[in-house]
């Protein structure tokens, strides 16, 4: 019989009987085929039979047939197609040809008992086997989740452990090792004021070890080396240093301007965006990023944009509150005017300035109204409680009006603020 590409049995002799029923087969004469079965990648499959075909030159029978679900592949872990074969062939010489060829395309060979019998219950026992890895892996898959479950309660409280630890650790790797005394030395700057309570923790320290046999010891030593700056600072503080280090960190003993500039700064944001409208969005929104600071701290972290404006919440609230002071200074809303008091001006407009279509100029002089007065428009002389008189929105000197206020309010501001930056300065000279 001489087998051709695709599994074709050609019979070539009415002597021979071969039956291919079974996986072993006999023929007339008494001789015996051999089989070799295993599974190869669907691609590599009709490279695989052409070469059978050529090295076996037709001696041997394949028959293949493809796995419909998807294998996963013990080297590279991805979901491949893969196809059974089956290899009928005679004597040994054949059998070691088609060995070499399943090694060279990587083929999984499985042995198959000749004997029926023997097959079903192999086949028996790889289905009970099969079943116990299921249940295994369940078992497993439960356990696992038992696990990272308990494992997600504490795993807040270990991260915490390890970040002590490794400070801890860093911290010991700057100490200097003294071989001769078996203790370790370090210098360091500390604040005056906090000595007594680093005494205590090296003595809490000392205790919670176990008490060695010495106690860590604290010196004070003299040196002309330039201290380092500190400033004592809390979660409202923080951000306005941020701001004043920004310009420079001052010296060791220099004035710190950052408690002026907790006033200065957003007082100064008021004077240029002075609207209480606008203010009051702004302060809305700091305020509610200073209520829920403890749930908003550890969000949008990866945000840059979110982590500037949670970092300076207390000076958005400042900045917004001072901007609706000086926005009722300004008698601006939302670029509107409030005429709350009621206006002290009277302006009256007779037919011939009607008809003219003459512009009103506001001059904020006092004349006292008899009732007979000829004047277009009477001051009363007392003033608007609080902020500009709203009947300038409508005149026509109403920007040279509020622009000189303004302009005013700057330079005397401006000539406080660098008198007060002079006179820092000369303290620090001092």
């Amino acid at each position: 019989a001489i087998s051709r590409p695709g599994g074709v049995m050609e019979d070539m002799g009415e002597d021979r009987d071969i039956e291919l029923g079974g996986q072993m087969t006999t023929t007339a004469s008494g001789m015996k085929l051999g089989f070799i079965t295993g599974v190869v990648p669907r691609e590599r499959m009709v490279a695989f039979e052409r070469m059978l075909w050529r090295v076996c030159r037709g001696n041997v029978f394949l028959r293949q047939a493809e796995i419909p679900e998807l294998i996963e592949d013990p080297l590279t872990g991805e979901k491949v197609h893969k196809t059974v074969f089956v290899v009928f062939f005679q004597g040994e010489q054949l059998k070691n040809r088609v060995q070499k060829i399943c090694e060279g395309f990587r083929a999984n060979i499985y042995p198959c008992p000749e004997n029926p019998h023997e097959r079903r219950e192999l086949a028996m026992g790889v289905m009970t086997r099969l079943e116990d890895l299921t249940v295994v892996l369940s078992q497993t898959q439960d356990h696992r989740q038992r696990v990272l479950a308990a494992t997600s309660r504490n795993l807040r409280t270990w991260q915490i452990k390890v970040k002590k630890i490794k400070a801890i650790y860093h911290t010991m790797n700057m100490f200097n090792n003294d071989v001769a005394r078996k203790c370790l030395i370090a210098e360091c700057w500390a604040p005056v004021s906090e000595l007594d309570r680093i005494q205590l923790a090296l003595r809490k320290g000392s205790e919670a070890s176990g008490g060695g046999t010495v106690s860590s010891v604290l010196n004070r030593m003299i040196t002309r080396e330039q201290p380092p700056t500190h400033h004592k600072l809390n979660k409202f503080t923080q951000g306005f240093q941020n701001i004043v280090d920004a310009y420079g960190v001052a010296t060791y003993r220099e004035i710190n301007p950052m408690p002026f500039v907790l006033i200065t700064f957003p007082f100064l944001f008021a004077v240029m965006f002075g609207d209480a409208g606008h203010g009051i969005l702004v302060s809305a929104f700091a305020l509610w990023m200073v209520l829920k600071e403890r749930s908003l701290k550890d969000k949008w972290r990866n945000q840059e944009v979110w982590t500037i404006f949670f970092g300076g919440r207390y000076i958005i609230l400042l900045m917004g509150l001072f901007s609706i002071y000086a926005g009722l200074i300004y008698n601006d809303v939302f670029s509107k005017s409030l005429n709350i008091f009621g206006s002290s001006w009277r302006v009256r407009f007779d037919d011939k300035t009607l008809g003219k279509g003459e512009a009103v100029t506001l001059e904020p002089t006092p004349y006292p109204y008899n009732g007979t007065h000829t004047y277009q428009q009477m001051y009363s002389g007392t003033p608007y409680p609080i902020g500009m008189d709203p009947i300038w929105q409508l005149s026509e000197n109403k920007i040279t009006f509020t622009n000189s206020i303004k302009m005013k309010f700057a330079i005397i501001i401006g000539i406080i603020q660098m008198s007060f930056g002079v006179f820092l300065s000369l303290w620090n000279h001092l």
